[in-house]
């Protein structure tokens, strides 16, 4: 029997009770195929920082190196400036396993009042794809003469023609293996006359070896009335670090919830293991208080095991989570409703027993 070796690192936060969460069902599930996990947790984040004054061990990839995939909660801690721990931990292993491809679907899963009124679910269903290794968060730049009137503070968005490329290549193969074949460009060439404009031409490149795909170019600041004016027209986007972070927050937003929303950090060439998380964020004010919304985790599970190649499971995975959130009593409170984690987590379990019970029966 296949045994997949996952690295699980809650972080901080609600990450702590939503990574469990989703070993416990990838644990469910697997009692129901022929294959298995090993689950390494990794208490990184936060508390590792109190007590090692870093958020990761200096080695800490090379722990992860020869894992599967690693399931990842948040990084965040209101007692610690957000910007080490973003880049001691999330980023630092994004950046060292060269994750550059940032996968989002969204779509409004059923029995979700999602905020846009006549908008069906069959008009919301996109996939963003974010640039996720260098543009704006490349960590270029710097500060000199802290603290006097001179003070100078620097961010460059560096892109490179090769970061370009790949990304965009990921992006236009990503629309041709979806139904609609539709793509749309994210920029800011009107304004960022230099980076950006790079950005649209190689754009135009690489569509020359995607006929099959339709596509166009939309500002970001235009795109954000598109996605809440004409949601329909969109379905797959591409977009740099920046933009499509923010972005794929209005579209998580639309669809009813940043708590169901999942991310995937690919590195296309397989070179080393990619990290799957939702995008919610640690969320202190609810911490320990059983009221986080396990469901994007659970579809980053989704995304997880067809990573691994295990669409099948992955499948039967989506089938219970859309059976849950289409029951309101299995609502939690930022869709509305009054179940806790655990309940949540349960039904999901009980759901995925329920479909193993019945294949066993097929068999017989």
């Amino acid at each position: 029997m296949k045994v997949y070796k996952i690295a699980c690192i809650p972080g901080d936060g609600i990450g702590k009770e939503v990574v469990p969460a989703g070993q416990q069902v990838l644990q469910a599930l697997a009692a129901t195929q022929n294959f298995g996990f090993a689950f390494t947790s990794l208490g990184w984040g936060g508390d590792w920082f109190r007590a090692h004054g870093v958020m990761m061990p200096d080695d800490g990839l090379d722990a992860l190196r020869d894992q599967d995939a690693i399931l990842f909660g948040s990084a965040g801690d209101p007692h610690i400036p957000d910007h080490i721990t973003l880049w001691g931990l999330r980023l630092k292993i994004c950046q060292g396993f060269d994750q550059y491809a940032n996968v989002r679907p969204t779509r409004i899963l059923p029995g979700i009042d999602a905020p846009l009124k006549r908008c069906t679910a069959k008009d919301l269903d996109w996939v963003i794809v974010r640039e996720n290794s260098e543009g704006e968060y490349s960590g270029v730049g710097g500060r000199a003469h802290q603290g006097h009137p001179i003070e100078v503070a620097t961010d460059v968005s560096m892109m490179t023609r090769a970061g370009v490329e790949r990304i965009m290549r990921y992006a236009f193969k990503l629309a041709q293996s979806r139904p609609r074949k539709l793509l749309t460009v994210v920029t800011k060439s009107n304004a960022q006359r230099h980076a950006m404009v790079m950005w649209d031409e190689i754009a135009l490149q690489i569509s020359k070896e995607f006929p099959d795909v339709t596509w166009d170019k939309e500002l970001v600041d235009a795109c954000t009335a598109r996605m809440v004016n004409r949601p329909a027209s969109l379905d797959t986007i591409v977009a740099t670090n920046l933009h499509a972070d923010i972005l794929s927050d209005l579209a998580a937003a639309l669809a009813g919830s940043l708590g169901i929303a999942p991310t995937g950090n690919i590195d296309p060439e397989r070179r080393y293991p990619s990290m799957f998380e939702p995008i919610h964020g640690s969320a202190f004010d609810i911490m320990g208080m059983g009221l986080a919304n396990p469901v994007g985790t659970f579809w980053s599970c989704v995304m997880l095991l067809d990573h691994l190649g295990e669409h099948v499971a992955a499948q039967q995975l989506m089938q219970a989570i859309e059976a849950v959130t289409a029951n309101p009593a299995l609502h939690t409170r930022d869709l509305g409703g009054n179940a806790t984690t655990a309940q949540v987590t349960a039904a999901v379990c009980g759901l995925l027993a329920q479909q193993g019970g019945t294949q066993q029966a097929r068999a017989a």
